[in-house]
């Protein structure tokens, strides 16, 4: 059955026309005629049997319809766009990772290069995922995340825990001897994706508190370390994935106390479909090599 899909060359003078609010713009742009636009625009109307444009004497104006249906047009047209330009420029093997963003950052990406000068062949692509999803709606073919190793369709591996201490601005200290019971008493910054981690970091303390689930809720740790670091309350975070603030002392460890989670961890997923990929494997070997140098240091 054919699709029902206009020209692409109607589509794209209907998004210039539609961006700039005018056929004789967009000739420019296209470098077309003003009636090659006008010609395309309603060859394009007569297809979809909606008017997109009100003609008038001082130009045109795009109709409700025409709005709605130019987003959405500009946004197929970008991703086409971006598609195209990431296969021409794609010599070798890509993967298209999905990473939880502050571990992406803080201590992937540091070790990153080390990849790339062992495999210049395959580039790796990075985009922030902070929760589970389907591959199959994705253009993804692995993903770095917090969790646990049950994600249907995919092989999980093992990368390394997180070990959540208290981090704070040494300000916010202000001399005073650290114990769990004044920690307790300073705010409290809670994360979106670990909402119940201060109750059970003081409950491995010993001690209960009736507002460890009070305080503003940031979704990311870098979000966590920059409020931390403007005295805004106190942290959980992982001191790996803070080590510049911590040598340059903008933040503190509050207390080396932490809490195990065995049941949580950072995996590579890698669906079962893609997991002969030669890169993916590459990658992989790649990956597990430095989480077990790093869990050993």
């Amino acid at each position: 059955m054919r699709r029902k899909i206009p020209s692409t060359a109607a589509l794209i003078a209907f998004e210039s026309a539609a961006r700039h609010q005018s056929f004789t713009k967009a000739a420019d742009e296209l470098n077309l005629t003003q009636s090659a636009i006008c010609r395309q625009i309603g060859g394009l109307e007569s297809f979809l049997n909606i008017e997109l444009f009100r003609r008038s004497r001082r130009g045109v104006v795009l109709t409700e319809a025409g709005v709605a249906y130019s987003s959405k047009v500009a946004a197929q047209l970008d991703a086409v766009e971006r598609d195209t330009l990431a296969l021409m420029g794609n010599q070798g093997s890509s993967i298209e990772l999905a990473v939880v963003p502050t571990f992406g950052t803080q201590w992937l990406l540091p070790r990153l290069r080390a990849f790339q000068q062992l495999h210049p062949e395959v580039t790796v692509h990075l985009t922030n995922r902070t929760r589970p999803f389907l591959f199959a709606d994705t253009h993804f073919d692995a993903a770095i995340y917090y969790g646990d190793a049950e994600w249907s369709g995919t092989q999980a591996h093992f990368l390394m825990h997180e070990h959540l201490l208290p981090v704070c601005s040494p300000s916010l200290l202000r001399g005073a001897p650290v114990t769990v019971e004044h920690i307790a008493t300073l705010p409290l910054l809670q994360q979106t994706t670990r909402p119940y981690a201060w109750r059970r970091w003081f409950n491995a303390q010993g001690l209960s508190i009736a507002r460890d689930m009070t305080g503003p809720r940031l979704e990311l740790f870098s979000m966590l370390a920059q409020a931390a670091r403007h005295e805004m309350g106190v942290a959980l975070i992982p001191p790996f994935l803070i080590q510049r603030e911590l040598q340059d002392g903008s933040l503190v460890i509050a207390l080396n106390q932490t809490v195990p989670d065995n049941a949580h961890a950072y995996y590579l997923m890698v669906p079962e479909r893609k997991a002969e990929s030669s890169a993916l494997k590459a990658f992989r070997d790649w990956l597990l090599k430095q989480a077990a140098a790093y869990r050993q240091e």
